[in-house]
């Protein structure tokens, strides 16, 4: 598990809206792929992903982890 310290204030308006995506649907769900998250937010899978990596460095109450790459990255979440 990555090092979290960043505040969340410093997570750009994309960032905050994947993170808010997260909260919303971790309590049902544990793997996410980034084009699914791009999908429903309006992102492409690349700035999904991009952003993801800014998520998993932050104290926000989940934990991100990078987990496949087959066909778009997954990425479980943890709460």
């Amino acid at each position: 598990m990555a090092a979290r310290s960043a505040p969340m204030q410093t997570l750009s308006e994309k960032q905050r809206r994947i993170l808010s995506y997260l909260r919303e649907h971790a309590d049902s769900k544990t793997y996410f792929k980034s084009r699914l998250i791009g999908d429903a937010l309006g992102l492409s899978p690349k700035e999904v992903g991009t952003n993801m990596n800014a998520i998993r460095k932050t104290d926000n109450g989940l934990s991100v982890e990078k987990w496949g790459y087959s066909s778009s990255t997954t990425w479980k979440v943890t709460q």
